[in-house]
């Protein structure tokens, strides 16, 4: 995904992936990502958990309109209560 993401912001239109791995993001370096940190296959959180998708909804909407800088990784815990105040931002 992250390379797709590449072309498409070359194009002008910005993007954000969800990550279930860190280690393979931080290879490829697409240009927004957030990773959660849930389990590998369910890159939202698990199906009819609908709080929790929704939650990372709202977060990728948030950091697709605020992150500027080309490969950042936006870490959140959703076992936080807060989740959308608590945030880890990297930039690598």
């Amino acid at each position: 995904m992250g390379l797709i993401q590449r072309v498409i912001e070359a194009r002008g239109i910005a993007t954000i992936s969800v990550s279930s791995s860190l280690e393979i993001t931080r290879k490829v370096r697409p240009p927004r990502v957030l990773f959660p940190g849930l389990q590998l296959g369910h890159p939202v959180g698990f199906p009819g958990q609908i709080h929790e998708q929704q939650t990372v909804l709202r977060l990728l909407l948030r950091y697709l309109q605020t992150i500027k800088e080309p490969g950042t990784i936006v870490e959140i815990d959703l076992t936080d209560p807060s989740p959308l105040e608590t945030v880890r931002v990297s930039c690598e």
